[in-house]
């Protein structure tokens, strides 16, 4: 009995990689909109309570997770940005680029998993509702908005590693946009025939003087 091997066909092999540069692109881009989306709406949202005593009650009191920390709401944007610019940029830019867009989503983990348990923007609001500067938060407790930042700066991340491993298969921004001011020229015509009125349009319709002046 005789075994044939199967030779894989050269298209195929070449095929792969556009393949797998194609997936990883949609998924980053996918990811690192959406982290930043999350991120930034996370941001708005309430992300601990608490209540304050005075002499004539108690006061309930909120802190947005800007009043916590305005860190993952910043490295939402620059991780956006530095998402946009891989597409500006090669090679050398381009992975400098790749690792800003990865730091930014790991800042914004940090920072997140740091403000799930701050206390010091509730405690200022006290302060000021209060007048006492050394009035503090009883009942304190936090919502899990923090925790839906810290999983859309993972998104962001991501797309960072992602950009990091496959980004010299992605594509860039074309060339002809960089050197449009640097296209020659196209030389003019002969002077149209004064006789021949469509000589006359078409020398109009490129923009040259039909009288060869």
């Amino acid at each position: 009995m005789e075994y044939v091997t199967a030779v894989p066909h050269p298209r195929s092999e070449a095929a792969a990689p556009s393949r797998s540069g194609r997936r990883s692109l949609a998924v980053a881009l996918l990811s690192g909109a959406l982290g930043a989306a999350v991120t930034l709406l996370a941001s708005r949202q309430r992300w601990s309570e608490g209540t304050a005593t005075v002499a004539g009650g108690a006061f309930p009191l909120t802190a947005k997770g800007s009043d916590v920390t305005g860190v993952p709401a910043a490295l939402a944007i620059v991780g956006l940005a530095a998402l946009v610019a891989v597409f500006a940029v090669r090679r050398a830019g381009r992975l400098a680029v790749a690792a800003l867009l990865a730091l930014s989503g790991a800042g914004i983990v940090a920072a997140a998993f740091a403000g799930a348990s701050d206390s010091s923007a509730l405690d200022e609001e006290a302060a000021r509702t209060t007048g006492d500067t050394s009035a503090a938060v009883t009942a304190l407790s936090h919502t899990g908005w923090p925790y839906v930042a810290a999983a859309g700066g993972l998104l962001i991340l991501l797309a960072g590693v992602l950009a990091l491993r496959y980004g010299a298969r992605w594509p860039a921004m074309s060339g002809r946009y960089e050197r449009g001011s640097d296209r020659p020229r196209r030389k003019p015509g002969p002077p149209a025939d004064p006789e021949r009125p469509e000589e006359i349009w078409k020398a109009l319709d490129r923009g040259e003087d039909p009288t060869g002046a």
